[in-house]
């Protein structure tokens, strides 16, 4: 599996991480060989949130990585608190509460450090230098090794890349959510901050189930029909024998400012389906020019810069 530098961090993460959220109780016995056969296959980079089932994914995954802890890149989130007491979640993406948040999130990973502790999320209101005074001090303590920010607001992005020590930024891409293409992937290439692509497979929508799914549901601006109609079109324009969800998953690595993309998985066997596109062939620039013209070239309406 090819490991890339995670920007100006000594991270190196493999290409194709896990995004473990899709992990959920009552599925632990696939859920702990699912994250053993990742590792066994290449995969160093494993990521979670302190809010994915209110930490019980963090205990999960903590639990789980603890035989080859040190030979991985364990990354989690912070921002969003909860109360046993209280349905649903606040936004508080303060120091004082951040500072908390990362002793509770070190206990349930049963880790002394996290590799990668991001924001998860952020609005332009927020007082964001106090957000990065609290990570840049929790770097200086030795708790977390970088940080970096999981967000699809161009606004708040510039900011942290502008104003802070941020290694990489977690956002959605795809080939049907290109928005970051109109700005944001050269921009943070420029800054030597490196891209997690997460949902390159867009909830199952760009692999070979899609033909089979109700051509009336919705993946942002497309219909499910016209997603059906441009699998098709792949399917014509690559040959009918392509795995689609590698193919997507190849398509967000293409761009040099993309580290590492995260598919989720729900089973071993997707799994290694996804982990197979470390082994398909990079896009050609002539392959992507092909997917680009037959799916839209999404902007982001709102959160501009």
């Amino acid at each position: 599996m090819k490991q890339n530098k995670l920007g100006a961090s000594d991270l190196f993460v493999s290409e194709i991480g896990l995004g473990c959220m899709s992990i959920e109780p009552g599925n632990e016995t696939e859920g702990r060989e699912m994250i053993r056969r990742a590792y066994d296959e290449g995969v160093t980079f494993f990521d979670t949130a302190d809010l994915y089932h209110f930490g019980w994914n963090e205990e999960f995954v903590g639990k789980s990585v603890k035989p080859f802890r040190d030979k991985v890149v364990l990354s989690t989130k912070v921002g969003n608190r909860w109360t046993a007491d209280k349905e649903g979640w606040d936004w508080d993406p303060s120091k004082a509460y951040i500072k908390t948040a990362v002793k509770d999130s070190l206990h349930r990973l049963q880790t002394d450090y996290i590799d990668l502790y991001q924001l998860h999320g952020g609005t332009i209101e927020d007082n964001m230098d106090e957000t990065i005074a609290a990570f840049d001090e929790l770097k200086k303590e030795g708790l977390i090794r970088e940080y970096g920010i999981s967000s699809i607001r161009p606004n708040v992005i510039s900011y942290y890349a502008e104003h802070s020590d941020i290694v990489s930024v977690m956002m959605q891409y795809s080939i049907l959510d290109r928005r970051p293409e109109e700005e944001m992937l050269d921009f943070l290439h420029d800054k030597n901050i490196s891209v997690i692509a997460r949902g390159p497979v867009a909830k199952g929508w760009l692999s070979k189930r899609a033909l089979q799914r109700n051509e009336s549901d919705q993946y942002l601006d497309y219909e499910g029909k016209e997603i059906q109609e441009l699998v098709k079109h792949l399917y014509s324009e690559f040959g009918s024998e392509i795995r689609l969800s590698q193919t997507a998953i190849r398509y967000a690595l293409h761009h040099p400012a993309v580290a590492t993309a995260i598919p989720g998985a729900s089973s071993v066997e997707q799994l290694l389906s996804n982990i197979g596109a470390s082994t398909m062939h990079e896009l050609a620039s002539d392959e992507v020019s092909a997917i680009r013209s037959l799916s839209k070239k999404n902007v982001y309406e709102q959160h501009r810069r």
